[in-house]
Protein backbone atom coordinates (compact mmCIF):
# COMPACT_ATOMS: atom_id res chain seq x y z
CA UNK A 1 0.00 0.00 0.00
CA UNK A 2 1.29 3.11 -1.26
CA UNK A 3 0.97 6.62 0.76
CA UNK A 4 2.29 9.84 -0.29
CA UNK A 5 3.80 13.22 0.91
CA UNK A 6 5.55 16.06 -0.95
CA UNK A 7 5.72 18.97 0.81
CA UNK A 8 7.02 21.37 -1.85
CA UNK A 9 4.44 19.98 -4.33
CA UNK A 10 1.42 19.67 -2.18
CA UNK A 11 2.68 21.37 0.90
CA UNK A 12 2.48 19.34 4.23
CA UNK A 13 -0.51 16.86 3.86
CA UNK A 14 0.38 13.07 4.17
CA UNK A 15 -2.50 11.36 1.15
CA UNK A 16 -3.18 7.54 2.40
CA UNK A 17 -5.72 6.43 -0.88
CA UNK A 18 -8.03 3.00 -0.18
CA UNK A 19 -9.88 3.11 -3.02
CA UNK A 20 -10.99 5.13 -6.08
CA UNK A 21 -13.89 7.31 -6.17
CA UNK A 22 -15.72 9.34 -8.32
CA UNK A 23 -14.14 12.73 -7.92
CA UNK A 24 -17.71 14.85 -7.75
CA UNK A 25 -18.99 12.12 -5.89
CA UNK A 26 -17.54 12.41 -2.41
CA UNK A 27 -17.83 13.59 1.07
CA UNK A 28 -15.31 14.70 3.53
CA UNK A 29 -15.67 14.90 7.59
CA UNK A 30 -13.12 16.54 9.07
CA UNK A 31 -11.43 15.45 12.82
CA UNK A 32 -8.58 17.95 13.92
CA UNK A 33 -5.76 17.52 11.30
CA UNK A 34 -7.64 14.50 9.65
CA UNK A 35 -9.66 14.59 6.78
CA UNK A 36 -11.51 11.36 6.13
CA UNK A 37 -13.08 11.00 2.35
CA UNK A 38 -16.03 8.94 2.06
CA UNK A 39 -18.16 7.86 -0.99
CA UNK A 40 -21.00 10.04 -0.80
CA UNK A 41 -23.31 6.99 -2.57
CA UNK A 42 -22.20 4.41 -0.65
CA UNK A 43 -20.36 5.60 2.29
CA UNK A 44 -17.57 3.65 1.63
CA UNK A 45 -13.87 4.63 2.55
CA UNK A 46 -11.85 6.66 -0.65
CA UNK A 47 -9.15 7.73 2.10
CA UNK A 48 -7.71 9.84 4.36
CA UNK A 49 -5.58 13.75 4.02
CA UNK A 50 -3.62 14.09 7.43
CA UNK A 51 -2.64 18.04 7.41
CA UNK A 52 -0.36 19.08 9.24
CA UNK A 53 1.79 15.59 8.64
CA UNK A 54 5.55 17.18 9.62
CA UNK A 55 3.61 17.39 13.56
CA UNK A 56 2.62 13.54 13.96
CA UNK A 57 5.34 11.65 11.33
CA UNK A 58 9.05 11.55 10.26
CA UNK A 59 9.86 11.30 6.96
CA UNK A 60 13.24 10.33 5.89
CA UNK A 61 12.16 11.00 1.93
CA UNK A 62 9.16 12.54 0.28
CA UNK A 63 7.12 11.32 -2.88
CA UNK A 64 5.45 7.69 -2.91
CA UNK A 65 5.96 5.71 0.01
CA UNK A 66 5.51 2.11 0.99
CA UNK A 67 3.10 2.17 4.34
CA UNK A 68 4.94 0.54 7.47
CA UNK A 69 3.98 -0.72 10.41
CA UNK A 70 5.88 2.01 11.45
CA UNK A 71 4.03 4.77 9.70
CA UNK A 72 0.79 2.95 10.53
CA UNK A 73 1.54 2.88 14.13
CA UNK A 74 1.70 6.68 13.87
CA UNK A 75 -1.61 6.68 12.40
CA UNK A 76 -3.61 4.62 14.72
CA UNK A 77 -2.05 7.12 17.92
CA UNK A 78 -3.50 10.38 16.30
CA UNK A 79 -6.57 8.25 15.31
CA UNK A 80 -7.09 7.44 18.74
CA UNK A 81 -6.28 11.18 20.11
CA UNK A 82 -8.74 12.47 17.65
CA UNK A 83 -11.41 9.84 19.13
CA UNK A 84 -12.08 8.05 15.54
CA UNK A 85 -12.08 4.31 15.64
CA UNK A 86 -12.00 3.41 12.29
CA UNK A 87 -10.08 0.21 12.38
CA UNK A 88 -6.83 0.78 9.90
CA UNK A 89 -6.61 -2.64 9.08
CA UNK A 90 -4.90 -2.56 6.18
CA UNK A 91 -3.12 -4.87 4.02
CA UNK A 92 0.53 -3.82 3.79
CA UNK A 93 2.32 -6.90 1.71
CA UNK A 94 4.10 -5.80 -1.71
CA UNK A 95 1.30 -5.41 -4.36
CA UNK A 96 4.40 -4.96 -6.80
CA UNK A 97 6.36 -8.58 -6.69
CA UNK A 98 8.59 -10.78 -8.67
CA UNK A 99 6.37 -14.02 -10.23
CA UNK A 100 7.68 -17.26 -12.31
CA UNK A 101 5.29 -18.28 -15.03
CA UNK A 102 4.94 -21.87 -14.37
CA UNK A 103 2.74 -22.78 -17.00
CA UNK A 104 1.18 -20.86 -20.22
CA UNK A 105 -1.88 -21.89 -21.93
CA UNK A 106 -3.96 -20.51 -24.71
CA UNK A 107 -7.05 -19.03 -24.17
CA UNK A 108 -10.39 -21.05 -24.97
CA UNK A 109 -12.27 -18.06 -26.16
CA UNK A 110 -9.49 -15.76 -27.44
CA UNK A 111 -6.02 -16.05 -30.06
CA UNK A 112 -4.08 -13.32 -28.76
CA UNK A 113 -4.96 -14.07 -24.81
CA UNK A 114 -2.48 -16.98 -22.68
CA UNK A 115 -3.40 -18.08 -19.42
CA UNK A 116 -0.79 -18.07 -16.98
CA UNK A 117 0.17 -19.76 -13.90
CA UNK A 118 2.24 -17.35 -12.30
CA UNK A 119 3.90 -18.16 -8.40
CA UNK A 120 4.21 -15.76 -6.83
CA UNK A 121 5.74 -17.05 -3.05
CA UNK A 122 3.75 -18.05 -1.14
CA UNK A 123 0.70 -18.65 -4.17
CA UNK A 124 0.09 -19.13 -7.57
CA UNK A 125 -1.84 -16.72 -9.14
CA UNK A 126 -4.08 -17.32 -12.52
CA UNK A 127 -3.81 -14.54 -14.52
CA UNK A 128 -5.18 -13.87 -18.24
CA UNK A 129 -1.86 -12.05 -20.34
CA UNK A 130 -2.45 -10.53 -23.74
CA UNK A 131 1.38 -9.57 -24.35
CA UNK A 132 2.89 -12.23 -27.16
CA UNK A 133 6.26 -12.33 -25.37
CA UNK A 134 4.76 -14.29 -22.32
CA UNK A 135 6.22 -17.70 -21.75
CA UNK A 136 6.81 -20.66 -19.40
CA UNK A 137 9.83 -20.08 -17.19
CA UNK A 138 10.07 -16.38 -17.26
CA UNK A 139 10.28 -14.36 -14.21
CA UNK A 140 7.92 -11.10 -14.49
CA UNK A 141 6.79 -8.24 -12.37
CA UNK A 142 2.91 -8.67 -11.29
CA UNK A 143 0.55 -6.69 -9.38
CA UNK A 144 -1.59 -8.19 -7.72
CA UNK A 145 -5.14 -7.25 -6.31
CA UNK A 146 -4.97 -3.86 -4.57
CA UNK A 147 -2.10 -2.65 -6.70
CA UNK A 148 -2.18 0.97 -8.33
CA UNK A 149 -0.98 1.22 -11.24
CA UNK A 150 1.19 4.22 -11.94
CA UNK A 151 -1.75 5.40 -14.89
CA UNK A 152 -3.81 5.32 -11.28
CA UNK A 153 -5.77 2.14 -12.63
CA UNK A 154 -6.55 -0.33 -9.37
CA UNK A 155 -5.89 -3.97 -10.10
CA UNK A 156 -8.91 -6.05 -9.58
CA UNK A 157 -10.00 -9.82 -9.57
CA UNK A 158 -11.54 -10.26 -12.88
CA UNK A 159 -12.75 -12.18 -15.94
CA UNK A 160 -11.86 -12.22 -19.04
CA UNK A 161 -13.49 -13.86 -21.74
CA UNK A 162 -14.87 -16.21 -19.21
CA UNK A 163 -11.72 -16.62 -17.89
CA UNK A 164 -10.90 -15.86 -14.10
CA UNK A 165 -7.67 -13.52 -13.71
CA UNK A 166 -6.17 -12.45 -10.14
CA UNK A 167 -3.80 -9.94 -11.13
CA UNK A 168 -1.70 -8.37 -14.40
CA UNK A 169 1.69 -9.13 -15.60
CA UNK A 170 3.57 -6.07 -16.19
CA UNK A 171 4.97 -4.35 -18.71
CA UNK A 172 7.90 -1.80 -18.24
CA UNK A 173 5.89 1.06 -19.96
CA UNK A 174 2.87 0.22 -17.67
CA UNK A 175 5.33 0.25 -14.89
CA UNK A 176 6.37 3.83 -16.15
CA UNK A 177 9.96 2.96 -16.16
CA UNK A 178 12.51 5.11 -17.62
CA UNK A 179 13.30 4.00 -21.52
CA UNK A 180 10.65 1.42 -21.56
CA UNK A 181 10.24 0.20 -25.38
CA UNK A 182 7.30 1.32 -27.08
CA UNK A 183 6.16 -2.17 -28.61
CA UNK A 184 4.14 -4.32 -26.74
CA UNK A 185 5.54 -6.79 -24.49
CA UNK A 186 5.67 -7.99 -20.76
CA UNK A 187 9.03 -7.12 -18.61
CA UNK A 188 11.18 -9.87 -18.46
CA UNK A 189 13.30 -10.02 -15.57
CA UNK A 190 17.07 -11.70 -15.40
CA UNK A 191 15.44 -15.21 -13.69
CA UNK A 192 17.71 -14.32 -10.06
CA UNK A 193 15.19 -13.24 -8.87
CA UNK A 194 12.96 -15.03 -6.01
CA UNK A 195 9.36 -15.34 -6.43
CA UNK A 196 7.34 -13.19 -4.03
CA UNK A 197 9.56 -10.65 -3.48
CA UNK A 198 8.63 -7.10 -4.00
CA UNK A 199 9.62 -5.47 -7.06
CA UNK A 200 11.16 -2.12 -6.46
CA UNK A 201 10.43 0.85 -8.91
Amino acid sequence: MNVFYNPNGIGDVLIIPVKQGERLAVTYDKFGDIVKITDQNDGSLLGYNIFQASNYFNFAEHGKLQMTEEILDQLKNLFKRNNIEDSLEFDLSPKFVVGHVITKDSHENADKLSVCQVDVGKETLQIVCGAPNVKEGQNVVVAKVGAVMPSGMAIKSTELRGVPSAGMICSAKELGLKNAPQEKGILVLTGEEKPGQPFEF
